[in-house]
């Protein structure tokens, strides 16, 4: 993806991306356009988490739902086809597909024999195993571009919302959402074939 481009180029594109129908903003992100993933979740974002909250009937695992489904929309807008479904109706379609997958998720997690439940570990155990997995994030971080990993630094670690980034960075929040969302995109790329990370990166919680 190219470089998003300066605040003022950045705020004309989110004018201009308000004007186009759902359809025209898929097309965008499918190209890479920065702000493009950030207006759909606008629209969408809650119609999307009511979606999932009426599935799932728990708001963290409904977030989690969301935040998965338009990580899959980033990933598939360019296989998107108007002919066949509204954007709308599109992007709703993953959103229930990742709601009910978090819903059988969870029943399978529950329905566990006690003696397959996991373990608990000693205190120092535990501290051991989550600086392994605080190193191996910071690493994958290390990788991403430098404008995604400043956001999710700052969001994580600085406790910053996205709306207070869009302001400390002086860019449009769409773009901010968009940056957010490729860069954990990629961050569990990295670390997809790897066990479980002890923390979760979760962009939802950072909303204001």
């Amino acid at each position: 993806m190219s470089p998003p481009p300066g605040p003022v180029a950045s705020a004309t594109i989110a004018r201009d991306l308000a004007h186009l129908s759902d359809e025209a903003v898929v097309a965008l992100m499918a190209r890479g356009e920065d702000s493009a993933l950030g207006e759909l979740y606008d629209r969408f974002g809650r119609i999307a988490y009511g979606l999932a909250l009426r599935v799932v009937r728990d708001p963290t695992l409904a977030e989690d739902a969301v935040q998965d489904a338009f990580v899959d929309v980033w990933r598939s807008a360019g296989r998107f086809l108007p002919e066949r479904a509204t954007a709308s109706t599109w992007v709703m379609t993953f959103v229930h597909r990742r709601a009910v997958d978090v819903v059988r998720r969870e029943q399978r997690r529950r329905s566990e024999p006690a003696e397959q439940q996991p373990v608990a570990s000693e205190p120092a155990d535990e501290q051991v195993w989550l600086r392994l997995q605080r190193e191996r994030v910071q690493s994958a971080l290390r990788k991403l571009p430098d404008q995604q990993r400043e956001a999710l630094e700052l969001a994580y670690y600085g406790g910053f919302t996205q709306s207070e980034l869009a302001d400390r960075l002086g860019q449009p929040l769409g773009t901010i959402k968009s940056r957010m969302f490729s860069g954990l995109a990629t961050l569990r790329d990295l670390l997809r074939d790897e066990e479980p990370i002890g923390e979760r990166w979760n962009p939802g919680r950072f909303t204001s």
